[in-house]
């Protein structure tokens, strides 16, 4: 039966690869994921866990060997972090393309310059565009669950793509909670072992990632981004079918305090609980405020976004990232898209915070509300919040 035990969140998350019987585990240390396939490491080395553990020079290397273990068939698992996660980019765009199954899990921390190894979201906004599912956790149950989940998802022949767990470096994968971990028997119960359409066999020769020329490329997106967009309504299945085996709810976006709320704050990632606690803060002294956590960043939730903050006439956003050149951060810009069309349209200001792990905290958030209410001219476009004037 499963239990409830204290553990390091990076370690639920390397239980959680354990359970689902992945075959290749192809692995380079980055700070701060590395305690991940740590754990992978010692599990198969005392022969928990039957697997390929394939040690890298790169990261580069180990998303392209899990690139050619999962064209082989095999369930395959890789984390990395920042710098990392900037080298597999070339290959990231192949394994979505490709339509390969892969489970990767970032803990996101900071890009140089200047070196950071704290978090922000400054190593997963350039992902955006590279056809991965991308998931963000919110504590170590979700990032534990999610991980099982992707597996699930990743493999679903209505999907057949690659997903990325999302966890804040350190502020999450480094902290100690108390997780449900579920056993063997639940988890095979959830997650079939893993068979694919299409996989390289020398008895069945085949070519897998040939040249596409003018006269099929276009074709090819467009499967891929259909796919994509599929897999929001496959991972909605999913996660009813996990709550009733299992009890927990997951939606691609949190609603928490948002049916009465004027202003609702908007995160992703960890902050989001602290942002629960600022809420229920703000409500005591008179301010409607509620929050929307982003769950699910690719493919974007637009209707589900829309609909738990339909009553809102402020969004305050927070973003990690600041996308230099653009007038802002990545997911507003984002929710002023989602927007254009709608016939309501609250005013979405953007705060960006947090950049290398500077503290994010309720008083954060409180400060993100008064200036909203405020309709501070100098917020309509972005503000940076915590600045050190000297």
């Amino acid at each position: 039966m499963s239990k409830r035990i204290g553990i390091e969140v990076s370690v639920a998350v390397a239980e959680a690869v354990a359970l689902a019987n992945v075959d290749v585990i192809a692995a380079y240390p980055i700070t701060p994921q590395t305690h991940i396939v740590e754990h992978l490491a010692d599990l198969v080395a005392e022969g928990k866990v039957v697997a390929e553990y394939i040690a890298v020079e790169s990261e580069h290397s180990a998303i392209s060997a899990c690139l050619g273990s999962s064209c082989a068939g095999a369930r395959s698992f890789t984390a990395t972090a920042s710098q990392g996660l900037a080298l597999m980019h070339e290959i990231l765009f192949i394994a979505s393309s490709l339509r390969l199954p892969i489970v990767m899990a970032v803990a996101n921390r900071a890009l140089s310059a200047p070196i950071n190894i704290w978090v922000d979201h400054s190593d997963i906004m350039p992902q955006r565009d590279t056809g991965w599912i991308q998931l963000f956790a919110q504590n170590g149950q979700e990032a534990f669950d999610l991980t099982l989940q992707a597996f699930r998802l990743a493999e679903d022949l209505r999907v057949l793509l690659p997903v990325m767990i999302n966890l804040d470096g350190f502020s999450l994968s480094h902290v100690i909670e108390p997780v449900v971990v579920l056993d063997q028997s639940e988890v095979n119960a959830f997650l079939p072992s893993v068979s694919f359409l299409r996989r390289l066999d020398p008895r069945h020769p085949r070519t897998i990632g040939s040249f596409g020329a003018q006269d099929v490329y276009t074709e090819v997106k467009q499967q891929q981004d259909m796919a994509l967009l599929q897999a929001k309504d496959v991972l909605s299945q999913i996660w009813l079918e996990f709550q009733d085996r299992f009890g927990r709810s997951y939606e691609a976006v949190e609603s928490y305090r948002t049916d009465d709320a004027d202003i609702v704050i908007v995160t992703m990632g960890a902050v989001g609980e602290t942002a629960k606690t600022a809420v229920d803060e703000m409500r005591t002294e008179g301010i409607r405020a509620g929050l929307a956590a982003i769950r699910l960043w690719r493919p974007f939730p637009s209707k589900e976004f829309l609909d738990a903050v339909k009553e809102a006439r402020v969004l305050a956003v927070l973003d990690r990232m600041l996308s230099p050149g653009s007038q802002g951060g990545p997911i507003a810009l984002e929710l002023r898209s989602a927007f254009y069309h709608a016939s309501r349209r609250p005013m979405i200001l953007d705060f960006i915070a947090g950049l290398g792990g500077r503290e994010i905290s309720r008083r954060t958030f409180k400060q993100m509300v008064a200036r909203s209410l405020k309709d501070d001219p100098q917020a309509r476009n972005y503000t940076l919040l915590d600045v050190r004037l000297s």
